[in-house]
């Protein structure tokens, strides 16, 4: 059986999981013994906390939640995603009381994709930054 094109798989999870809020997409589409690297420690390295980042820190944080990817790049089980994730910010996040504006958080990640499914996870975004500009205003 064909595996399926790993930047699809991507794409799936950007918005079945992180804009839908999917719990069953997030469970197909991990698979067992996933590590996201970008964790700050080991013990969030695991499938269960990345889905809380989402649930429990990004969804009640923003309304209208939308992931909208810029560009994808695939080097073999690797892929690589220019996205931003939008909404509007009606709920605590990073201990900042809702706004009510318009927020924008710019990330890059990479995701090795086996057997269509995430197997680890790196990435950079403008999280901290975001939250020190709410705190500011």
């Amino acid at each position: 059986m064909a595996q399926p094109d790993p930047k699809s798989v991507v794409a799936r999870f950007n918005r079945e999981v992180i804009q839908d809020g999917n719990r069953d997409a997030f469970e197909m589409l991990m698979a067992p013994g996933f590590v996201n690297w970008s964790a700050p420690d080991e013990t969030l390295r695991g499938a269960e906390a990345m889905w809380k980042t989402f649930d429990s820190v990004l969804r009640p944080a923003l309304a209208d939640l939308q992931v909208r990817i810029h560009e994808q790049l695939c080097d073999g089980d690797k892929v690589v995603t220019r996205k931003t994730i939008t909404g509007r910010h009606v709920g605590a996040l990073g201990g900042v009381a809702a706004t009510g504006k318009d927020v924008a958080i710019d990330v890059i990640d990479i995701v090795r994709v086996r057997n269509g499914q995430y197997a680890e996870h790196w990435g950079v975004n403008t999280l901290a930054a975001l939250v020190a500009r709410l705190r500011q205003s």
